[in-house]
């Protein structure tokens, strides 16, 4: 199993960055997938799930409204678009499936 993760960079208060996971080694259409974030010094926050055919979402209160997560599974990749951003948002940011991390992408919101 590989995740691949990118689109990560610095941005200012209020913009935007889509994130981007390529995965390879497994049935991908056949796994919920998991975007989570670490900011220094704190533990994994989980950010957004996905469902197998994509119609189900779940974010926490902290997220929701703000963040997207989508998926095609004919490109194996799942997506992340993050709007209205804040300063609290940056982190790494990973996608997860079954115990799989990937080595994560750094987004950095600041003026």
């Amino acid at each position: 199993v590989r995740l691949v993760e990118s689109g990560g960079g610095l941005v200012q208060p209020g913009g935007s960055l889509r994130l981007s996971c390529v995965a390879s080694g497994f049935t991908f259409r056949n796994y919920d997938i998991h975007w989570y974030r670490q900011a220094p010094g704190k533990g994994r926050e989980l950010v957004a799930t996905i469902t197998t055919s994509g119609t189900g979402v779940n974010y926490p209160d902290s997220v929701k409204g703000r963040f997207t997560i989508s998926r095609d599974n004919a490109k194996n990749t799942v997506y992340l678009e993050m709007n209205s951003l804040k300063p609290e948002d940056t982190a790494m940011y990973y996608c997860y499936v079954f115990a799989t991390w990937g080595q994560g992408t750094q987004v950095t919101v600041s003026s």
